[in-house]
């Protein structure tokens, strides 16, 4: 057994009374939802604005809808929250002194946005000059403090659920990033481990220029469901997670991706949640313009989720090295990450 101090980190098993997730390695994941509904109800029920025409404030919230959690992977904390949360609004216009309500939506409550970028849609029950007025009042002033308060929400969210995620190592720092406790220790298994496995030869041919194809197949088992599968595919924070950050990923009809530095880019060409995706798909080192498609079937079997690829159109000379650039950059990692498998191999 290797030393602490010596070799890869990761390997390594730590004196440590709780004997889990050694060096903080696997994907910990602690749920928020319930104190992230309570909190949010009690964050908007306080929103009030006042000015020269009237005032309004938020009477009630009827509905929120989504979940929030707090995840630990390698000594990094990752935030994932996403709600749709419906009230009513309701307020006095000074010059009638009569009473108006109204309903919002908050749609668009997630780590995708910052809090400036959330949208609150307003209106009003009555279709009235005075009731016009106090909606267009609750839809700006008040959504300025819909946002101020939500983004209360998202750093208390952080400060509650950031405690005690990530375990405390041999040194006993429970703050300090992983690879920065370890930054004067020579690691390069784990720097070739991190690398994508891509072809070393450049971009060759012509557009138009016709080359030889093959078909890749592969069938993968994961010990997940397939909600869990189909969302570490699709699911821009969880892709990040195992393809590293800056990436370009919009899992929609038509919207194109870019991954790995931008040594994978393509298309979404079809998505039907839990059970398939469709993508065009290219290696920057194949010929300039020259698109596979990729597809990916997802089904239950006997308590694992079996995921079968079905790839036309890859350069014959790039055939094998495609296939190793799934199991190593896509499967095996996912495996390591979400706890997919045991088998790290």
């Amino acid at each position: 057994m290797a030393k602490w101090g010596e070799g890869d980190p990761r390997w390594i098993v730590e004196d440590r009374p709780d004997a889990t997730n050694v060096n903080n390695w696997h994907w910990v994941e602690k749920n928020a939802t319930s104190w992230s509904k309570d909190k949010i109800k009690e964050l908007l029920k306080s929103v009030k604005i006042e000015s020269e025409k009237g005032s309004c404030e938020i009477k009630e919230i009827t509905h929120i809808e989504g979940e929030a959690s707090a995840n630990n992977r390698k000594a990094k904390l990752i935030f994932f929250y996403e709600f749709e949360i419906k009230g009513e609004w309701s307020g006095i216009l000074n010059e009638d002194q009569k009473s108006y309500k109204g309903k919002f939506v908050i749609p668009n409550l997630s780590e995708e946005y910052e809090p400036k970028e959330i949208d609150v849609n307003v209106t009003a029950d009555k279709s009235c000059d005075e009731a016009y007025q106090l909606k267009e009042l609750f839809r700006t002033q008040g959504t300025e403090r819909i946002r101020e308060q939500l983004a209360k929400y998202i750093a208390d969210l952080k400060s509650e659920y950031g405690q005690n995620i990530i375990l405390p190592t041999k040194a006993g720092n429970q703050d300090q990033p992983l690879a920065q406790q370890n930054s004067n220790i020579e690691n390069k298994p784990k720097q070739e481990l991190n690398k994508f496995v891509t072809s070393n030869t450049k971009p060759q041919g012509e557009v138009g220029v016709r080359i030889s194809t093959s078909k890749l197949t592969m069938t993968e088992d994961f010990q997940c469901q397939a909600s869990d599968l189909y969302r570490a595919l699709t699911y821009k924070p969880m892709v990040e997670a195992y393809m590293g950050g800056d990436i370009i990923f919009e899992p929609a009809k038509g919207e194109r991706f870019s991954l790995a530095g931008g040594n994978i880019v393509g298309e979404f060409v079809e998505l039907i949640p839990e059970k398939l995706i469709v993508q065009r798909w290219r290696n920057k080192s194949w010929p300039c313009e020259h698109y596979s498609e990729v597809t990916l079937e997802i089904s239950d079997k006997e308590g694992t989720t079996k995921l079968n690829l079905t790839q036309t159109g890859v350069p014959s000379s790039e055939i094998e090295k495609t296939r190793e650039g799934w199991k190593e950059n896509y499967w095996n990692r996912m495996r390591q990450i979400f706890g997919f498998g045991s088998r790290i191999f």
